[in-house]
Parts: structure tokens; C-alpha cells; sequence
């Protein structure tokens, strides 16, 4: 049986949405199988995609481990939620590596009332810490305003 997916190249997998044919690739080794993760995270409902982004994850490419958690921010904006086991990937892996963004997508497309835990306590922090930075300019801002007025009068 042909594949009318072009594995090697990576072509048009980003139309990818069949389930079980990623499967079969992921048995087979194929390359480029991060690029088709997010083919399904954009084609596939979120139950079909999961346990394949969970496992593209896992996969030793660096750049397709990085394809996968893309498809993770994806699924969250797309979906306005997450499963389980991808919320428990993108705490397993933490921030500050590949896993950064799709937090952040995470936290800004999923409602505060489905988010676990871990992501309610980061919702908040981000959230207050974003508060207080954008107070910080704002005062920052007035008192330039004011310094540049005064010097202004004394000229």
C-alpha cells in the first residue's frame, strides 16, 4: 500500500488527518511526524490527536518534539481546552524550553475554570506579574511626562 502523503519532504502534511495512517507511519519510523501532529491537532477532534501529540512528544528529533508541543498551543486555541495527559505533558516539560508558548496559549485560550491546577496557580501569577508591569509603565510614563513638563517651564 502507497501512502499519498509525502513523508520524506514533509509536503502537504500539515493537511494530515488521518488518525490511524500516523500511527502506521510512527511504526514505521517516518520522518517529519511532528508536521503531521499538527495536521491533526488542525483536522482531528482533540481525542483522536492527543495520545499522537502526547507521543510525538516523545519522539528523539528535537525539531519534531518541537512540532508536537506547536501542535499542543494549537489544540488549545482550536479546542479552548486540552486533555489530560497533554496538560500533564506541558507541566512535565515546564517552561522556559519548548513547552513555553504552548503554555502561554494554554493559559491565555483555555478558560480559567478547565485549567488543572499547576495552570490555574500560573494563570494567576502571570496574570498579577502582566498587572503589576503594565501599572510600572504607567507611572513611569506619568513621571516622565511630568519631569519633561517641568523642565519645560524652568527653559
Amino acid at each position: 500500500m502507497t501512502s499519498k502523503w509525502d513523508w520524506q519532504n514533509g509536503q502537504g502534511l500539515l493537511a494530515f488527518d488521518d488518525p490511524g495512517e500516523w500511527d502506521g507511519a510512527y511504526d514505521r519510523g517516518e520522518p517529519h511526524l511532528g508536521i503531521a501532529v499538527i495536521g491533526l491537532a488542525f483536522h482531528c477532534s482533540l481525542e483522536e490527536a492527543s495520545p499522537r501529540i502526547v507521543k510525538a512528544m516523545r519522539l528523539p528529533d528535537g525539531l519534531q518534539r518541537a512540532n508536537a508541543f506547536v501542535a499542543t498551543g494549537h489544540a488549545a486555541r482550536l479546542n479552548r481546552g486540552l486533555t489530560p495527559e497533554l496538560f500533564t505533558a506541558l507541566r512535565t516539560e515546564g517552561l522556559g524550553g519548548v513547552a513555553e508558548h504552548p503554555i502561554r496559549d494554554t493559559l491565555a485560550f483555555v478558560p480559567f475554570r478547565d485549567l488543572p491546577p499547576w495552570f490555574k496557580r500560573r494563570w494567576v501569577y502571570v496574570t498579577v506579574r502582566n498587572k503589576l508591569g503594565y501599572w510600572w509603565h504607567r507611572v513611569q510614563d506619568a513621571i516622565g511626562d511630568a519631569w519633561r513638563a517641568l523642565r519645560r517651564r524652568r527653559g
